[in-house]
C-alpha cells in the first residue's frame, strides 16, 4: 500500500474507532476490564467490622491501639492485543474480509484502552510470533497501531495460537487484559496454553469468522484452496452428503472451540464479518459487569 493510502486509510480508522470509544465503549469499557489488582493507600483505626486481617501490626504497636490498611483499586491497565495474522484472514465473502473486520475491532480496542489512560501492546501472530509492539500510551502509539494493523504482512501463513499464548504468558510480566482476536481455525491444541495464559492475565477471546466459512452453496463444482497451506481441491457442492460433512464439521469445531473457553474461564464472542461488531462487542462487556 502507497504511503499516501496508507495515512488515509490510517485517519479513516482512527476517527472511525475512535469516535465509537468515546460514545460508545465509554462506561462499559470502564466497567467490563477493572484495574490489575489493590494498591495499599493508608492506614485508619480500626473500625467495628473491618477484616483483621487487614490490621497493620507496625503501626498498631507503635500507637497501641488498632490500625487497619486501606486498599483502593488501580485503576491502570495493560491491555494486549493477539493479532492473528495468518492467511485464513484474507477471506470474506459479504461485505468485508475478516482482516478489515479484525482491524476495526482491535484499533476500537485500542482507542479505548487510551482514553481510559490504559497501556495497549499489540502481539501480531501466525504459527510463530511475527511482530511485538511493546505496551505504552498516547495517541502517536495508537496512531502506529492502527498503521500496523492495516499494513503489516506475515512472514508465514500458517496458525499457532498456543505459540502467541506462550509469548504472552513469558513476556508480559505484570497481569493485563489480552484480547485473542482470531478466526481460531488451527489444527493445533491451545487449552493447555489458554488455561496457564488466563490464571496470569484476563484473557478475552474474539472469534471473527465469515458466513461462508459455516456451510458450502450448492453450486456445483468448485475449486477450494486453504489460504494457510496452498492445497488446491475439487469439491462437489451439489452433494448434499458434502455439504451436511463439511457443515457438522464446522459445527463440531465451534463445540470444541467453545468448550476449551468454558473450561478455561475464558470470556468470549464470535463475530461474522457482516455482523455489528459494536452490538457483539457491547454484549460482551456487559456479560463481564
Amino acid at each position: 500500500m502507497e504511503t499516501s493510502e496508507l495515512l488515509k486509510k490510517v485517519r479513516q480508522i482512527e476517527i472511525k474507532t475512535r469516535g465509537l470509544s468515546r460514545n460508545i465503549f465509554a462506561g462499559q469499557y470502564h466497567s467490563a476490564f477493572k484495574g490489575r489488582g489493590m494498591a495499599f493507600s493508608e492506614v485508619r483505626e480500626y473500625q467495628f467490622g473491618d477484616d483483621i486481617r487487614d490490621i497493620d501490626w507496625n503501626v498498631t504497636a507503635r500507637y497501641v491501639r488498632p490500625y487497619v490498611k486501606v486498599f483502593e483499586e488501580e485503576r491502570e491497565l495493560t491491555v494486549v492485543l493477539m493479532i492473528d495474522v495468518s492467511g485464513s484472514k484474507d477471506f470474506g465473502s459479504v461485505r468485508q474480509m475478516k482482516k478489515d473486520v479484525v482491524t476495526e475491532i482491535a484499533a476500537t480496542l485500542a482507542c479505548s484502552a487510551i482514553q481510559n489512560n490504559d497501556k495497549i501492546g499489540v502481539i501480531f501472530f501466525s504459527d510463530k510470533i511475527e511482530k511485538f509492539i511493546p505496551p505504552q500510551k498516547g495517541k502517536r502509539h495508537i496512531l502506529y497501531i492502527i498503521r500496523e494493523l492495516i499494513d503489516f504482512q506475515p512472514d508465514d501463513r500458517k496458525t499457532d495460537i498456543s505459540q502467541a499464548l506462550r509469548y504472552l504468558t513469558n513476556a508480559i510480566k505484570k497481569r493485563s487484559t489480552a484480547f485473542l482476536i482470531s478466526d481460531f481455525i488451527d489444527m493445533h491444541n491451545y487449552q493447555d496454553a489458554l488455561t496457564i495464559a488466563n490464571r496470569k492475565h484476563d484473557v478475552v477471546a474474539i472469534q471473527v469468522y465469515d458466513r461462508r466459512e459455516t456451510e458450502l452453496p450448492g453450486i456445483g463444482l468448485i475449486k477450494v484452496k486453504d489460504a494457510e497451506t496452498g492445497v488446491e481441491r475439487w469439491v462437489d457442492s451439489s452433494s448434499r452428503r458434502v455439504r451436511e460433512t463439511y457443515k457438522n464439521w464446522w459445527t463440531q469445531r465451534q463445540e470444541e472451540m467453545n468448550q476449551s473457553f468454558n473450561k478455561c474461564r475464558v470470556d468470549s464472542v464470535s463475530i461474522r464479518t457482516e455482523d455489528d461488531y459494536v452490538k457483539s462487542l457491547l454484549t460482551l462487556f456487559d456479560k463481564r459487569n
